[in-house]
């Protein structure tokens, strides 16, 4: 099934999409719910991200190509993570499918994508086993990490490289009864295929994070957490388009602009 967030007027509903037009429904996806006979063409509302989470979490360094390519960059060897590493993005970095990602007039040349999977969590879960982790993943979309690297490498912390507003674009859609280890993430740079590697091609699964995150946290509905990215980003600058597709879950398209 698929179910987005949207807005018609002054109301934001959840709903169900059913081919181009949405259901709107009462509730949430994954608690309580009911479907109203309110059903509007997807023409007629403003897609918004498909969950406002409780806690954005996400997964750093977690496909090897993407360490490869990055230590050959910088002529060392590379290093694998021995073991799964969280950290947290701030919710006023989400924007939506079709908004502007925008690129601060002070940012550097080093303005990058990194397309992602992102688990949607559906029910609240504490010390869950790996076998039993993708049990509390009620769907899944799709994250572009918009990076600035000359921050990064030179800030102490990550505050405005991975968090400047817009920097984290997220939809359209949630999507469930999917398996992401079937899934391929496509990403182009203004209609030009630049990166395509399999989505599961992680060095620590799904699974694993989930059952390491809950070791220590409890996740609740609606969280949501950032897998990684593969590969090596190239560059974005003002006037280009980028789309992140993941098979099965459509595609996730944004313009960037220059900060005014």
């Amino acid at each position: 099934m698929q179910w987005c967030r949207f807005q018609l007027g002054d109301e934001i509903s959840f709903g169900i999409v059913e081919a181009d037009h949405v259901i709107a429904i009462e509730g949430t996806p994954w608690g309580p719910h009911t479907v109203t006979a309110r059903r509007h063409s997807l023409t007629q509302i403003k897609i918004l991200i498909p969950v406002v989470p409780p806690t954005f979490y996400c997964v750093g360094i977690n496909y090897k190509d993407h360490i490869i390519k990055s230590a050959q960059r910088k002529g060392i060897e590379p290093i694998f993570p021995k073991k799964p590493d969280i950290g947290y993005r701030a919710n006023n970095a989400l924007c939506a499918h079709e908004e502007p990602i925008i690129k601060p007039a002070d940012s550097g040349e080093t303005f990058q994508y990194e397309g992602e999977l992102v688990a949607i969590i559906g029910k609240q879960g504490k010390k869950i086993p790996k076998e039993k982790a993708l049990d509390y993943v009620f769907g899944w979309t799709i994250g572009n990490d918009v990076s600035e690297r000359t921050w990064q490498r030179g800030d102490r912390t990550m505050w405005r490289a991975k968090n400047a507003d817009t920097f984290k674009p997220m939809g359209p859609w949630i999507v469930t009864d999917q398996d992401y280890r079937k899934m391929t993430t496509i990403i182009r740079l203004n209609g030009k295929e630049v990166d395509r590697f399999a989505t599961s091609n992680m060095i620590h699964d799904v699974e694993t994070y989930i059952a390491e995150i809950t070791k220590y946290i409890t996740l609740y509905p609606g969280d949501v957490i950032w897998m990684g990215t593969d590969g090596m980003p190239q560059n974005m600058t003002a006037g280009d388009v980028c789309e992140v597709e993941i098979t099965g879950l459509g595609i996730l398209r944004n313009k960037v602009i220059a900060e005014s």
